[in-house]
Protein backbone atom coordinates (compact mmCIF):
# COMPACT_ATOMS: atom_id res chain seq x y z
CA UNK A 1 0.00 0.00 0.00
CA UNK A 2 2.68 2.21 0.64
CA UNK A 3 4.63 1.89 -2.67
CA UNK A 4 0.95 3.29 -4.46
CA UNK A 5 0.98 6.31 -1.96
CA UNK A 6 4.74 7.11 -2.97
CA UNK A 7 4.16 6.48 -6.37
CA UNK A 8 0.68 7.55 -7.34
CA UNK A 9 -1.29 10.11 -8.32
CA UNK A 10 -1.84 13.19 -5.81
CA UNK A 11 -4.88 15.81 -7.02
CA UNK A 12 -5.13 18.71 -4.59
CA UNK A 13 -5.74 22.53 -5.56
CA UNK A 14 -7.36 21.30 -8.66
CA UNK A 15 -4.22 19.73 -10.20
CA UNK A 16 -2.66 16.73 -10.45
CA UNK A 17 0.81 15.59 -9.42
CA UNK A 18 2.91 12.27 -9.34
CA UNK A 19 3.76 11.44 -6.06
CA UNK A 20 7.19 9.62 -7.40
CA UNK A 21 7.93 12.86 -8.65
CA UNK A 22 8.14 14.21 -4.92
CA UNK A 23 11.53 14.30 -2.81
CA UNK A 24 11.77 12.54 -0.43
CA UNK A 25 13.38 15.20 2.43
CA UNK A 26 15.30 14.06 5.40
CA UNK A 27 13.74 15.14 8.71
CA UNK A 28 15.30 17.86 10.16
CA UNK A 29 15.55 16.75 14.37
CA UNK A 30 15.15 12.98 13.89
CA UNK A 31 18.03 10.70 12.14
CA UNK A 32 16.69 7.74 9.58
CA UNK A 33 13.12 9.89 9.12
CA UNK A 34 12.43 11.06 5.43
CA UNK A 35 9.12 13.10 5.14
CA UNK A 36 7.75 13.29 1.17
CA UNK A 37 5.17 16.36 0.99
CA UNK A 38 1.81 14.86 -0.84
CA UNK A 39 -0.38 18.09 0.48
CA UNK A 40 0.26 21.30 1.58
CA UNK A 41 -1.14 24.02 3.15
CA UNK A 42 -0.35 25.77 -0.24
CA UNK A 43 -2.94 23.65 -1.94
CA UNK A 44 -5.69 24.06 0.84
CA UNK A 45 -5.57 27.74 2.28
CA UNK A 46 -3.64 26.20 4.88
CA UNK A 47 -6.62 23.84 5.87
CA UNK A 48 -4.91 20.31 5.81
CA UNK A 49 -1.52 18.71 4.71
CA UNK A 50 -0.65 15.19 3.74
CA UNK A 51 2.69 13.31 4.27
CA UNK A 52 4.33 10.27 3.55
CA UNK A 53 6.62 9.21 6.45
CA UNK A 54 9.44 6.45 6.02
CA UNK A 55 11.00 5.46 9.40
CA UNK A 56 14.41 3.00 9.02
CA UNK A 57 14.78 0.30 11.24
CA UNK A 58 14.88 1.20 14.63
CA UNK A 59 14.19 5.20 13.98
CA UNK A 60 12.32 7.63 16.13
CA UNK A 61 10.61 10.42 16.10
CA UNK A 62 11.34 11.14 19.87
CA UNK A 63 8.94 12.92 22.08
CA UNK A 64 7.18 16.35 20.93
CA UNK A 65 3.67 18.18 20.29
CA UNK A 66 2.29 20.24 17.68
CA UNK A 67 0.70 22.97 19.66
CA UNK A 68 -1.86 23.59 17.00
CA UNK A 69 -2.22 21.02 14.80
CA UNK A 70 -4.74 17.35 15.29
CA UNK A 71 -2.28 14.52 13.50
CA UNK A 72 -3.65 11.52 12.31
CA UNK A 73 -1.38 8.24 11.57
CA UNK A 74 -2.57 5.65 8.82
CA UNK A 75 0.42 2.90 9.25
CA UNK A 76 1.02 1.45 5.73
CA UNK A 77 3.74 -0.77 5.67
CA UNK A 78 6.36 -2.18 8.90
CA UNK A 79 6.02 -2.36 12.60
CA UNK A 80 6.80 0.16 15.42
CA UNK A 81 5.86 1.62 18.07
CA UNK A 82 3.44 5.32 19.16
CA UNK A 83 3.63 6.35 22.63
CA UNK A 84 0.66 8.80 22.80
CA UNK A 85 0.04 10.24 26.02
CA UNK A 86 2.04 7.80 27.93
CA UNK A 87 -0.01 5.19 26.38
CA UNK A 88 1.85 2.50 24.14
CA UNK A 89 0.20 1.86 20.95
CA UNK A 90 1.60 -1.10 18.43
CA UNK A 91 1.40 0.26 15.34
CA UNK A 92 1.14 -2.17 11.95
CA UNK A 93 -0.70 -2.12 8.99
CA UNK A 94 -4.06 -0.85 9.04
CA UNK A 95 -3.45 0.80 12.50
CA UNK A 96 -4.62 4.28 12.73
CA UNK A 97 -4.13 6.58 15.51
CA UNK A 98 -5.24 10.37 16.29
CA UNK A 99 -2.86 12.73 18.21
CA UNK A 100 -4.52 15.74 19.44
CA UNK A 101 -3.37 18.89 19.78
CA UNK A 102 -0.48 19.41 21.99
CA UNK A 103 -0.99 15.85 22.76
CA UNK A 104 2.82 14.61 23.73
CA UNK A 105 3.57 11.59 21.14
CA UNK A 106 6.96 9.71 19.90
CA UNK A 107 6.78 6.92 17.00
CA UNK A 108 9.67 4.46 16.99
CA UNK A 109 9.94 2.02 14.17
CA UNK A 110 10.93 -1.93 14.22
CA UNK A 111 13.24 -3.78 13.08
CA UNK A 112 11.57 -3.78 9.47
CA UNK A 113 10.85 0.19 9.55
CA UNK A 114 7.99 1.73 9.67
CA UNK A 115 5.94 3.76 6.92
CA UNK A 116 2.87 6.14 7.61
CA UNK A 117 0.43 8.44 5.66
CA UNK A 118 0.54 11.27 7.96
CA UNK A 119 -2.42 13.90 7.91
CA UNK A 120 -2.38 17.49 9.68
CA UNK A 121 -5.27 19.34 9.99
CA UNK A 122 -4.52 22.42 10.23
CA UNK A 123 -1.95 22.06 7.42
CA UNK A 124 1.40 21.44 9.05
CA UNK A 125 3.49 23.11 6.34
Amino acid sequence: MFDSFDTGTVVAGGAAKTAEDLEWNAHPAFAGVSLKHLITGAETGGRFSAHLVRLEPGAEIGDHVHAANWELHEVAAGEGVCVLDGRSIAYGPGVAAVMPENAPHSVRAGKDGLRLLAKFVPALL
